[in-house]
């Protein structure tokens, strides 16, 4: 082949995804808001083009987690915390300071607890998800651990499937406002 021959098959690059008419930081914003509902609630009601680029995107989380679930090991832990009386407030003590002022000190309790510590390749996998998907708060202003829901829940669902196929899109029609194609994407 001459080199003549190879300029003029020169093929345009195409886009990798679709860019749903909005600067890239909106765009990015918009997708990681849509996932981390798909994740939270199961499922999300959206446009046809956006649920497909959230569905590449919550099919890629779900396969991390899946690969990643059973990587940790469990470990013993000394925390210190305060004491509680039957109310569930914190106990108090008098207690005199050098100079002779009296003041109220919270009264701690040291235990040991089990907890989960992950592996590098989970730490990593926890990492990349909660890159893809926001901080969340419960009713009562709790943070809720999306990536752990992920691994304990979701993950352990689709462990025996192939790799993807754990979302699914449902066309509902077109919305009646604009006409834009409307789908609903859920978990399976």
């Amino acid at each position: 082949m001459s080199p003549d021959y190879l300029e003029k098959r020169k093929v345009k690059k195409l886009a990798t995804n679709r860019k749903l008419g909005r600067t890239t930081d909106i765009r990015m914003a918009m997708l990681k808001n849509l996932t981390t509902d798909l994740i939270m609630h199961g499922k999300v009601e959206t446009t046809l083009a956006r649920a497909k680029e959230v569905k590449a995107i919550a099919d890629s989380i779900i396969s991390l987690a899946i690969k990643e679930k059973d990587n940790f090991e469990t470990v013993e832990v000394k925390v210190i915390k305060a004491k509680l009386d039957a109310k569930g407030n914190k106990e108090t003590e008098l207690v005199k300071s050098k100079n002779g002022k009296e003041y109220l000190k919270v009264v701690k309790e040291e235990t040991t607890e089990k907890r989960q510590k992950d592996m590098p390749s989970r730490l990593n996998a926890r990492r990349k998800i909660m890159r893809k998907l926001n901080k969340v708060k419960d009713s009562e202003g709790k943070n809720i651990d999306l990536p752990a829901k992920l691994f304990n829940e979701i993950a352990p669902k689709y462990a025996g499937k192939n790799v993807g196929g754990y979302t699914r899109i449902i066309k509902a029609g077109p919305r009646r406002g604009d006409g834009a194609e409307v789908a609903i994407l859920q978990l399976i």
